[in-house]
């Protein structure tokens, strides 16, 4: 197994990590029965996520913490009908599968790993997971090349509901180009964002508290909760929100699609998709809103596993039949001290993303005055002796710059983090400035995007995650600041 390929020597060598953390970590996994391991955005957002993910999930069917209590339980799908049967991917032609952007590259993403993997699910669950519909979208990078360039077809149009993509996703520069090259943008949003304002049109969302929600996780798993909405969806001559479920019909009826929307409400949709359960959506809300089954144990003793074998596969047939390396491996990522020693000369520090803040999440509420008085400003934590190394004091303004550009945030001294590493908060603009261009309410100023990589190959090699957690960068104190084009402190 590759696992002889990486003693712990290596592997500390690899992570900065000391040989003898890294061995106290597993043996208090491997002893401490029972225990789970949670992935989060540091695994997901880089260029080895999948085979991390890999190894995470061996380890843990190594010792024996599959689906027990208070291990990795195993989930699927309860007796209701999911958001997956009602999207239908599989009406698709396999001739529009085979346009789906990224999917030649990143397989397991896409349609093959899609079919390899739906077939196990549904074998064992009965139908197929809506995690599994995931992998029927096209590849978010590779989309964005192919409205900038056309290549390996023009997209002339997009449709984005809440999404904010200046901010939040990888390559501001990458992505202003893309937007700006569509014949066709329109934005359902919240409130006017940098996105938004590059619209053709906008239309006013409600927002959770004017909407009912059904939702469980991605319907992998058996709970369901239902809420009811707090406030109006709209009120007459004064505020003409709607929720996007009567964006999407309304389009749909205009495209000759009324046969697969019956629903005029969204509560009747939902009444539909509670049929199975023997209740209706009120029904649910007046018990509580909560649909939740009696859990059970190692099920797979009764269904097996939702793969070719039937049993948990350290050794992936699927990466296999999709060409990768079926046993979790180390890829040196494309932008690093080691892979790029060179570039590491004027970039010698490395840039991790996304760490979460309260009161924001993502992009939202940067308008909310409240929320400001508490959290004026971006910040990049930077270990003390880093910065003062660099002649940096706690509060200064920095430039934090990349191979693609730069922006500004304050630096905060923070003992906790590697001196060689700094942590740039993500979601930053300025509402308060201008929304029109150049400006578009300060997305150039302090919006960690701009620095962030969306080269392809930079990118995992079976799903294609970028690399929010492993760049290069420098830092510095900003000197002058370039008039009122920039915030002050």
């Amino acid at each position: 197994m590759n696992v002889i390929k990486y003693p712990l020597d290596k592997v500390s060598k690899i992570t900065w990590i000391p040989a003898e953390k890294i061995r106290t970590a597993a043996r208090m996994f491997a002893t401490n029965r029972p225990s789970c391991a949670i992935e989060g955005m540091g695994i997901a957002q880089q260029v080895n996520s999948t085979h991390t993910m890999l190894a995470k999930y061996s380890l843990t069917a190594i010792v024996g913490n599959i689906d027990i209590e208070g291990g990795e339980e195993l989930l699927g799908p309860g007796p209701f009908i999911t958001e997956h049967e009602i999207e239908a991917p599989d009406r698709l032609s396999e001739e529009q599968w085979n346009k789906l952007l990224g999917g030649d590259r990143y397989r397991l993403y896409a349609r093959p790993g899609y079919k390899l993997i739906q077939s196990n699910v549904e074998r064992v669950w009965g139908k197929r997971c809506d995690i599994v519909g995931l992998l029927a979208g096209a590849h978010v990078p590779a989309t964005w090349r192919a409205m900038a360039y056309g290549k390996p077809y023009p997209v002339k149009a997009f449709i984005t509901v809440s999404g904010n993509q200046m901010l939040s996703q990888t390559d501001t520069k990458l992505i202003y180009k893309a937007l700006k090259s569509l014949d066709l943008l329109v934005a359902a949003e919240l409130f006017i964002t940098p996105t938004a304002g590059l619209a053709d049109y906008v239309f006013p969302a409600a927002s959770w508290m004017e909407r009912p929600h059904l939702y469980n996780y991605h319907n992998v798993h058996p709970t369901l909760y239902a809420g009811e909405r707090a406030l109006p969806e709209n009120i007459p001559g004064e505020y003409d929100r709607h929720n996007d479920y009567y964006f999407w019909r309304g389009l749909a009826l205009r495209l000759g699609q009324k046969d697969d929307w019956p629903w005029e409400t969204i509560e009747e949709c939902y009444d539909y998709r509670l049929k199975p359960l023997g209740c209706t959506f009120q029904e649910l809300l007046d018990k509580g809103g909560v649909y939740k089954p009696a859990r059970k144990f190692k099920k797979y003793e009764q269904i097996g596993f939702g793969t070719a074998t039937g049993k948990i596969e350290l050794y992936s047939t699927v990466m296999e039949k999709l060409g990768y390396d079926p046993l979790p491996y180390h890829r040196e990522p494309a932008e690093s001290p080691v892979s790029q020693p060179e570039l590491a000369k004027k970039y010698p520090l490395i840039l991790i993303t996304g760490g979460r803040f309260l009161p924001y999440f993502h992009s939202e509420w940067r308008q909310i005055e409240h929320f400001r008085r508490q959290y004026p400003y971006p910040i990049v934590e930077i270990h003390p002796e880093t910065a003062k190394n660099l002649g940096i004091n706690d509060g200064d303004w920095v430039w934090i710059e990349s191979p693609r550009g730069r922006i500004m945030q304050k630096c905060r001294y923070f003992e906790g983090i590697d001196p060689r590493v700094v942590h740039a908060q993500h979601g930053w603009w300025y509402p308060e400035l201008p929304g029109e261009e150049p400006w578009l309410h300060g997305v150039w100023i302090s919006n960690v995007n701009v620095l962030t990589d969306s080269e392809l190959d930079h990118m995992d090699e079976a799903i294609g995650t970028w690399p929010f957690k492993n760049l290069m960068c420098r830092v510095y104190k900003v000197e002058v600041f370039e008039g009122s084009f920039v915030p002050h402190s």
